[in-house]
C-alpha cells in the first residue's frame, strides 16, 4: 500500500498549503529528475548541509522506499548521519517569475523534503546495488558497462539509506500573482522557463586513440 505524503507532523506543510503536492508518484518523478540532494545533519555542535549524489529505490527495503547517498568513510558528516535523524531536500528550478512588484517576484519549482533516521548500509549486495543505482541515476545504464569495484574502493565508500516514508513536496508553476491595480497599470508580468541542458560528451585528454563514446554516455546528452 502506498504511503501518503506528509504522514507525520514534522513533514506536514503549514505555510503555502495551496502548493502542497499529495501524490507520491509526483515525489518519485521529482527525485527521478533531480541530480543533487542536500543532506542536513548535526555534526558536533552545529548543523551541516552538504550536496550529494543520490539515487532512489522505490521498492527498497525501507518503509516507503529508500533514498541512497554515498561518500567517503572518512567524511565526518557521513559518519555523523548513521543512526541519526537527517533531512534530505531535492529542488528543481523550473522558472523565474517576474511579478509586477518586487513582492510578487517568485520562482517556479518542485521541491521535496525527506526526514528520517539514516542507516549505514552494511549488506554487500545492497551496498553494490545502491552504488549502481547512484551511477545509473547520473547516466542510465552506465553501471553495467564498468569493471567491478575493487575491495579497496568498496572499503573506502560508505552508503547511507534514508526511508522515504516521511516526505512532503511543494510545487509552483505558471504566472505571477499580482495586485489588480498593478495589472491595470500595464506593467509586464510573466515567467522565464528554466531548462537543464546536458551537452555533448567531451572526451578525456588521456583517452586512447580510437576509443568511441559509448551509447550510454551519448544518449544522456539533451
Amino acid at each position: 500500500m502506498s504511503v501518503a505524503l506528509e504522514p507525520t507532523d514534522r513533514t506536514r506543510i503549514r505555510r503555502g498549503r495551496n502548493r502542497a503536492v499529495a501524490e507520491r508518484s509526483a515525489l518519485l518523478a521529482l527525485l527521478g529528475d533531480g541530480l543533487v540532494a542536500h543532506l542536513g545533519v548535526t555534526v558536533g555542535d552545529h548543523p551541516v548541509v552538504l550536496p550529494t549524489a543520490y539515487a532512489v529505490d522505490a521498492a527498497g527495503p525501507d518503509e516507503g522506499g529508500t533514498l541512497y547517498v554515498h561518500g567517503s568513510v572518512a567524511a565526518r558528516w557521513l559518519r555523523a548521519s548513521a543512526d541519526a535523524t537527517v533531512c534530505v531536500t531535492v529542488t528543481e528550478l523550473d522558472g523565474l517569475v517576474a511579478g509586477r512588484s518586487a513582492f510578487h517576484h517568485s520562482m517556479n519549482y518542485r521541491s521535496a523534503v525527506v526526514i528520517g533516521r539514516a542507516r549505514a548500509v552494511e549488506d554487500p549486495a545492497e551496498r553494490q546495488r545502491a552504488l549502481d543505482l547512484i551511477v545509473d541515476h547520473m547516466i542510465p545504464g552506465r553501471s553495467a558497462t564498468l569493471r567491478p569495484s575493487t575491495r579497496k574502493e568498496m572499503a573506502a565508500t560508505a552508503v547511507l539509506a534514508v526511508p522515504l516514508r516521511e516526505a512532503s513536496m511543494k510545487a509552483r508553476s505558471g504566472d505571477p500573482v499580482d495586485e489588480p491595480e498593478d495589472v491595470e497599470a500595464g506593467i509586464w508580468g510573466g515567467h522565464l522557463p528554466v531548462h537543464r541542458v546536458i551537452g555533448s560528451p567531451v572526451a578525456a585528454a588521456d583517452n586512447r586513440d580510437g576509443v568511441r563514446v559509448p551509447e550510454d554516455v551519448r544518449s544522456r546528452a539533451s
